[in-house]
């Protein structure tokens, strides 16, 4: 029997133009976690959609357990024994887990024999790989670690022995992901073999046995995990040096641009989220929002952008109180001033069939540069596009590609060049740098400084401790809809993750 799980032997695939593999040689031990990183838009996905059989490679081999096979389509890399997971999760949301499961894998018996048959070996595999899934619960109600769960098990169902993970943690709060790795060791030392797609190079450290780097579609180099360091793969990566803390200088915050006063925001399902939260935001500094996903931090930027409606308090832009009960909406906060980049791009930043011109515009598409009597200006829309792309490195650069055909990271900076370029005095962002490489986290992180630096009044909310604790002059910490606590910037991460947590120091609930 081989010792490899996977071979990849001079891989090659271009999109037209664009060449995003190039002669790649990947080897895959049997019975490792096998990391693969690089800058968005390195390569990494497309490599794993040919190994799943969504693309097929203009050249090269796949070998799978040292045999030779052809991938045409993903029922073949199930036959071959590979599992995806992928970064946004391919459910049925109205199904149950069991239902899902078992999907495009049914039985040919009796229904009700394949599904009492299904639902033991579901259970089978929930104990031998601690994967604990209540079967019969709603999928969209879960929270999104266990949908993260149901995806692994549909593919341990099929009957995988190599598992790919596209960006498992970007769409996890941290002790989510810590859940998921101690699953991925349970799997390993059950004999899986599994791969491992990041931009996250500590989770690299921490859960991988050997890591490939990627750059511009090659592969540039192989190491044992536990023979390098996040500076070398960071350096790897983006072929420089790369600064991996915040570099700041001491805020000098001014007058008071945006003042949240009593706001209580309701969910779609009448559950109140935010209770009673009151905060300002100067021009001159960095606000950062912290807490576990979930206790009322989106619903509060998006009451705050005009994007839902507030069922009581009040929010003063500029001095001047906007509606809370839904009369304000984001074009005419945008007219005065706030800029809003949304933690969901997908579903609130972008229109992905749009071009990337399109959407460069999008919120913006009445201004006078961008009409030209009744119509549309193309040319200044796709120039202006162009010298975006240019100024924050959005590959490939070519404002007529779908948007849908960029990587997430790519995806992200076309929202953040779209708000920042607008000059804005008030400046929400949601989740930043969410699904983005260290290159573009160092350059997005740059910009967040020098927009403070410029005198605008900036507020942000990450589930990521470690950007709100580099990024923030001052530091709202939320729990079950309040604010529980305020601290400045200096402030340690086992204080900060005890609010977090609705828990004093001294031990009490918050």
């Amino acid at each position: 029997m081989s010792e490899t799980a996977i071979a990849l032997k001079g891989i090659d695939k271009s999109f037209g133009s664009v060449h995003a593999n190039r002669n790649i040689n990947l080897t895959v031990r049997k019975g490792t976690i096998h990391g693969i990183v690089g800058e968005n838009g390195a390569g990494k996905s497309t490599l794993m959609s040919i190994l799943y059989g969504f693309y097929q490679a203009d050249a090269g081999d796949i070998l799978v357990n040292g045999e030779k096979v052809e991938i045409r389509d993903s029922n073949a890399a199930i036959a071959a024994g590979i599992g995806m997971v992928h970064q946004h999760f391919m459910l049925v949301e109205n199904f149950t887990v069991l239902e899902n499961i078992m999907l495009g894998a049914e039985d040919r018996q009796v229904l009700n024999a394949g599904i009492a048959r299904a639902r033991r070996t579901l259970k089978e595999l929930e104990e031998e790989y601690a994967l604990q899934v209540d079967p019969d619960a709603i999928t969209e109600q879960l929270p999104v670690g266990s949908q993260q769960r149901v995806e692994i098990l549909k593919a341990l169902y099929r009957g995988a022995d190599i598992l790919i993970l596209d960006e498992p943690t970007g769409v996890l709060t941290p002790s989510e992901a810590d859940h998921l790795f101690r699953i991925l060791e349970q799997l390993r030392n059950q004999g899986k073999t599994i791969i491992f797609i990041t931009h996250k190079l500590r989770e690299v450290m921490a859960i991988t046995d050997e890591v490939s780097v990627m750059r511009r579609g090659e592969i540039v180099a192989t190491k044992e995990t536990s023979q390098t360091s996040v500076d070398e793969l960071a350096e790897l990566m983006v072929g420089r040096r790369v600064l991996l803390r915040v570099d700041k200088g001491e805020s000098t915050p001014r007058e008071t641009r945006l003042e949240v006063k009593n706001l209580t925001v309701d969910d779609e399902r009448g559950v109140t989220m935010v209770k009673d939260v009151s905060f300002a935001v100067r021009a001159g500094e960095i606000v950062g929002i912290a807490g576990v996903a979930g206790n009322g931090q989106s619903e509060l930027i998006e009451a705050i952008s005009g994007i839902r409606r507030a069922r009581s308090g009040e929010v003063i832009l500029e001095g001047e109180p906007i509606s809370v009960s839904g009369e304000a909406d984001p074009r005419r906060l945008r007219a005065r001033g706030l800029a809003h980049v949304p933690e969901d791009r997908h579903h609130m930043g972008l229109v992905l069939p749009f071009e990337e011109s399109e959407n460069a515009i999008l919120g913006y598409q009445t201004d006078a540069r961008y009409v030209n009597g009744a119509f549309l200006n193309l040319g200044a829309i796709r120039s202006d596009a162009g010298e975006k792309m240019e100024r924050y490195d959005i590959r490939p650069p070519d404002p007529r590609l779908k948007t849908a055909n960029f990587s997430g990271g790519n995806q992200q900076k076309i929202v953040l060049a779209r708000e920042i370029e607008r000059d804005p005095e008030v400046l929400i962002f949601g989740q930043p740098t969410r699904g983005v490489d260290v290159g573009a986290i160092e350059f997005i992180h740059k910009r967040i400084i020098e927009m403070r630096d410029a005198g605008k009044a900036v507020l942000v909310v990450s589930v990521e401790l470690d950007e709100i604790r580099g990024l923030s002059d001052r530091i709202l910490v939320m729990f079950d809809g309040r604010i529980v606590g305020e601290r400045d910037g200096e402030a340690g991460e086992n204080e900060l993750g005890l609010l977090m947590a609705g828990v004093e120091e001294e031990g009490t609930a918050a």
